[in-house]
């Protein structure tokens, strides 16, 4: 491609725009307004997911072995369970840590009732807390620390378990749902728009394949067309997004606090990194299949 060709194709593009400024500017808005919205539940999604995520960091499955096992043949028991892909994480809690956590829980303020047991009543609970990658992999897990020798019991929370992963499976198909419908919006208007400029165009267009223009001359400024619309559709609403989750999350820190002891906000710079260019990409990526669908469907050339 000669860079003449190329300069003059974004030349048109932006002047397609400029001949068509309402319907342009109205594609615009319903790109902004749909990267707005799209924005505002990846937001939402995420600080969900982070929410989420941490509440199964903390579900915990706790393993207790027979009686009279030693210290060392659980921690053999231990090496081979954390070989396991569903592992994240596992913490070994000896009798004599479990006794004195009992202590500080039940006896805080009446420590002398605990110096009336000679021995450790609890000499036969030392356990693995065990933490997962997947809370959806619990039930597999917990198969397999059943199956093994010298395990006596195995505690797990397999509602919690069961909720989040529900829970992630809905959220999963409602955000495939509502991004799929604000696709389908912003595509229709950028149809609409760059129909109206093949219309306008349609006697120019058909003047410059008299001459010899090439069928990507001809076509290269609507697809720059829709490329600059969704372009500037997507980084309008982004900038807007940002200044405003960083005033809506300080408001509430200040304002709400017992919220925010209770939920932890995913901080601007995490978020919008991958909010950033998701959204141009997006916008970009609307413009241009918007382009090349409505090119095809209306001009014959």
């Amino acid at each position: 491609m000669k860079i003449n060709t190329f300069f003059y194709s974004i030349q048109q593009g932006f002047k397609n725009i400029a001949r068509n400024s309402t319907f342009s500017l109205a594609s615009m808005a319903t790109m902004a307004a749909c990267i707005f919205m799209f924005g505002i539940f990846y937001i939402l999604v995420f600080n969900v997911n982070a929410m989420v995520q941490d509440a199964e960091e903390s579900v915990a499955i706790t393993v207790f072995f027979d009686e009279g096992l030693s210290e060392e043949q659980i921690k053999e028991i231990g090496k081979e369970v954390e070989k396991r892909t569903e592992v994240r994480e596992m913490v070994f809690i000896s009798a004599e840590e479990a006794w004195e956590s009992f202590k500080e829980v039940y006896f805080e303020g009446n420590e002398e009732y605990a110096a009336g047991f000679s021995e450790n009543p609890l000499a036969n609970s030392a356990n693995y807390a065990i933490y997962l990658k997947d809370i959806s992999k619990q039930s597999t897990l917990v198969k397999y620390l059943e199956s093994i020798e010298g395990v006596r019991d195995v505690k797990q929370s397999q509602s919690v378990a069961e909720t989040l992963t529900e829970f992630n499976k809905i959220l999963s198909v409602v955000s495939g749902g509502i991004i799929m419908i604000l696709l389908c919006v912003a595509i229709f208007l950028i149809n609409n728009t760059i129909t109206i400029g093949i219309s306008v165009r349609r006697e120019e267009i058909a003047i410059m394949k008299l001459i010899g223009a090439t069928d990507y001359l001809v076509r290269a400024p609507f697809i720059v067309e829709g490329i600059v619309i969704g372009l500037v559709g997507a980084s309008a609403p982004l900038i807007l997004l940002y200044v405003l989750y960083d005033k809506v999350v300080i408001y509430v820190a200040e304002k709400f606090a017992f919220i925010g002891s209770i939920l932890e906000f995913v901080s601007p710079y995490i978020l919008f990194q991958g909010l950033i260019p998701i959204g141009l990409a997006l916008g970009v990526g609307i413009g241009f299949l918007g382009s090349i669908w409505t090119i095809r469907k209306h001009l014959k050339v």
